[in-house]
C-alpha cells in the first residue's frame, strides 16, 4: 500500500508544489541525488573512484513533452561526456529514452541515442540504457539493438519483475547484445505482466542471472551488472561465480548512490567492480520518490536524519 501511493505520488505534480513548499525535501533528495548540476556531481565521482568504485551518471529527466526538449537533453548528454573526457574521473553513462523523445516518436528518440552513444565511442566512454515502465520495454529493446548494431559501447537494463524478461534475456544472448544491468525494478505493475511477490521476483532474478552467467553466454560475450542491494542475493552471486569459475572481469555489482554505503565499500574492497548509479539534476523528484517507494524504511531513515538538523529552506 505504501509502494502504491508513493508511485503515484512520483507523477503528480500538484504533490510534487505542495512537498516542494513543505521545505525540506531538497535536502532529504540528497541522499539519494549527488547535485543539481555538473559541476557539483564532479567531485562526487572523484570520492567514489578514490575509494575505489566505479560511477555510472544519470541526468535526471524523463517523458519530455516536445522535441526541443529532448534536443535539450541530449546536449546536456554531450556536454556531460565532454567533461568527463577531460575530468580523470572514471564514470558510464546512464540514460532514459523517454528522456531523448521516446513519447514523440521511436525515430527522434534513436538519432538523441546514437548521437549520445557516438560521442561516448569518441570518448571511450560506455552508455547503459535504462528500463523504464512496462509501457516502454519493447520500444526500448528496439531502439537499443539498433543503435548497438553500429555501436559496441552500450548496454541495457533489464528487469526481474517483468513475465517477459526470460525470453528478452534470450533474445539478447542470441544476438550477441547481452551487456546487461539486472535489477528487479521500481515501477508499479499489474499482476497480468509482472510477479506481485517478492520472493518470484527474486528467484527470477536469479535464474535470468544464471542464464547471462551459463558458459554459452559468457562466450557469447554477455556481461552482467547486478544491480541489487539484496544481501542474500550477493551472497548467493559470490559464491556462484566462485564455484562456476567465473572471471571478474566478466560480471560487477552495481548500487544506488547513498544506499548501502556500508555494502558498497566493503565490495569493493574485496576486489569486486563495485559501481554506483550516480544521479543527478534538478528534476530529482519523481526519482526521489521511487527510491522510497522501493524501500519505505528509507523514509523513517530520512527523517531521523533531518530532525537532527534544523530544516532548511529549498
Amino acid at each position: 500500500m505504501i509502494r502504491a501511493i508513493l508511485i503515484s505520488l512520483s507523477k503528480s505534480q500538484a504533490i510534487k508544489s505542495l512537498i516542494l513548499r513543505l521545505g525540506f525535501t531538497r535536502r532529504a533528495s540528497r541522499r539519494f541525488v549527488a547535485g543539481e548540476n555538473q559541476e557539483e556531481v564532479i567531485p562526487v565521482l572523484k570520492d567514489l573512484n578514490a575509494r575505489g568504485m566505479g560511477t555510472t551518471l544519470d541526468i535526471l529527466g524523463e517523458n519530455v513533452l516536445n522535441s526541443e526538449d529532448a534536443r535539450r537533453a541530449t546536449g546536456e548528454y554531450l556536454q556531460l561526456l565532454d567533461r568527463l573526457a577531460v575530468s580523470g574521473v572514471h564514470s558510464h553513462v546512464s540514460v532514459k529514452l523517454t528522456q531523448m523523445g521516446l513519447d514523440l516518436s521511436q525515430e527522434l528518440c534513436q538519432a538523441n541515442l546514437e548521437k549520445i552513444v557516438g560521442r561516448a565511442r569518441e570518448t571511450g566512454t560506455f552508455v547503459r540504457v535504462d528500463m523504464e515502465g512496462s509501457p516502454y520495454t519493447e520500444a526500448t529493446l528496439q531502439a537499443y539493438l539498433s543503435v548497438r548494431q553500429r555501436y559496441g559501447n552500450m548496454g541495457i537494463a533489464i528487469q526481474s519483475y517483468l513475465y517477459r524478461s526470460k525470453k528478452d534475456v534470450e533474445d539478447l544472448i542470441a544476438q550477441g547484445a547481452a551487456n546487461v544491468r539486472l535489477c528487479k525494478g521500481a515501477y508499479l505493475e499489474p499482476k497480468s505482466i509482472a510477479f506481485p511477490k517478492k520472493k518470484d521476483v527474486d528467484a527470477n532474478y536469479i535464474a535470468l542471472a544464471e542464464m547471462l552467467f551459463a558458459p554459452r553466454s559468457l562466450a557469447g560475450g554477455a556481461y552482467l551488472a547486478l544491480a541489487t542491494h539484496d544481501a542474500r542475493i550477493i551472497d548467493w552471486a559470490k559464491r556462484y561465480v566462485a564455484l562456476h569459475d567465473i572471471p571478474r572481469d566478466r560480471f560487477e555489482f552495481q548500487m544506488l548512490y547513498g544506499i548501502r554505503r556500508d555494502l558498497q565499500q566493503q565490495l569493493a574492497q574485496e576486489g569486486y567492480v563495485m559501481r554506483i548509479y550516480v544521479p543527478f539534476g534538478d528534476q530529482w523528484y519523481p526519482y526521489f520518490m521511487r527510491r522510497l517507494a522501493e524501500r519505505p524504511a528509507n523514509i523513517f531513515f530520512i527523517l531521523g536524519n533531518l530532525l537532527r538538523e534544523p530544516l532548511a529552506r529549498g
